[in-house]
């Protein structure tokens, strides 16, 4: 499912609010899949989907049927997702093990897993883990089995690093967390695809936010196709 003009002639004049990125993405969820939301930015996914659509939200910390993010008196201090947040269940929600959970991680049993990311590569690699400072995540945790065991990768970014540069790149210069398993970026500035052909990948710009698409276009140092 598509919220190409629903979406692209109402916003598209100006980059996208963070509200206004995750109400696309739950747009563009196919009904009935089974979807797990990563930490930070993609959680907000949830709060736009709608009970026509069908999804099950599945949480790396062993939850099935969750809910959007609780607030006020719906808070449970013991329902929480992955990154800690407080949560809602849905109708028929269920809870497992965590060796439970990694088994449907890996398996192949998720649609559609959401993540954010440091880099993203033309070719569809994930570098979403670690930028190598002396801070940084120790480890990769669940994002890995997340990134090569769901059936599509969609992510969640700024385009743009805070020196100016896109953060889709050629290659991938921080430690990668899945290679070529992202088929779709979402950024303020754009919805990007990832396309295989027979000469490779390639970048298809499916539509631009707050700037012209040839202008976007111009900002990287690689081909990038503007769909249609």
């Amino acid at each position: 499912m598509s919220s190409q003009n629903s979406t692209g002639s109402q916003m598209g004049q100006q980059p996208l609010s963070r509200e206004d990125l995750a109400k696309l993405v739950a747009a563009d969820i196919a009904p009935g899949s089974y979807v797990n939301l990563g930490i930070g930015q993609p959680t907000k996914v949830s709060d736009y989907l709608t009970p026509e659509q069908q999804v099950t939200l599945h949480t790396e910390n062993g939850m099935l049927g969750m809910g959007p993010q609780a607030h006020g008196g719906d808070i449970d201090e013991e329902l929480i997702n992955a990154g800690k947040i407080p949560v809602t269940e849905l109708p028929g929600a269920s809870y497992f093990h965590h060796a439970d959970s990694f088994a449907m991680m890996r398996g192949g049993h998720l649609d559609v897993c959401v993540l954010g990311a440091f880099q993203v590569s033309t070719g569809g690699d994930l570098a979403n883990w670690s930028t190598g400072a002396p801070d940084a995540i120790p480890a990769v945790g669940g994002a890995m089995d997340l990134a090569i065991g769901a059936k599509e990768v969609f992510v969640m970014m700024s385009l743009f690093a805070k020196d100016g540069t896109p953060k889709i790149v050629a290659d991938c210069s921080y430690p990668v967390t899945g290679l070529g398993c992202v088929s779709r970026v979402y950024t303020d500035h754009g919805v990007f695809l990832i396309e295989g052909q027979d000469g490779g990948p390639r970048l298809v710009l499916r539509e631009a936010y707050g700037i012209a698409p040839e202008e976007l276009v111009k900002r990287f140092d690689f081909p990038v196709v503007i769909a249609g």
